[in-house]
């Protein structure tokens, strides 16, 4: 059993990403489903498609590569089940100062940093992408 599907979910993309792989499958849940929204709205996945294998739902994600090179160099776990990391609307970080994005759950749903700073809204801190 995995005690931390977000993790494994990046341990996918990240492992495919340096094999050079075109296509990851992860098995799904609404937060990843949310997830995968904010990484393709962010640029940093080509494409995904939601798809049934005998009877398991899985994200299909469909990665992207620039002259052979991925827009993701690393992504990153940052709150934890045994450590939770949650931030206030004015706490919120600049990734790699804002060349990179920082997923966060907030009351208002999951959304990219600029997002939740627009809003004026803070939440968990779940991962960062550059």
């Amino acid at each position: 059993m995995i005690t931390d599907p977000i993790a494994d979910m990046l341990t996918r993309i990240r492992n495919a990403v340096r094999a050079g792989h075109r296509h990851v499958e992860i098995p799904v849940s609404n937060l990843k489903k949310e997830i995968t929204k904010v990484l393709f709205e962010e640029g940093y996945i080509g494409n995904y498609k939601f798809t049934e294998d005998g009877g398991w739902e899985k994200i299909l994600i469909t990665l992207k590569y620039i002259s052979e090179e991925s827009p993701i160099h690393k992504i990153k776990r940052i709150s934890k089940p045994s450590r939770r990391v949650y931030v206030d609307k004015s706490e919120i970080p600049l990734v790699k100062r804002g060349f990179g994005v920082a997923v966060i759950s907030t009351s208002k749903g999951v959304m990219s940093d600029a997002e939740a700073r627009k809003l004026g809204v803070g939440g968990e801190l779940l991962l960062e992408v550059w």
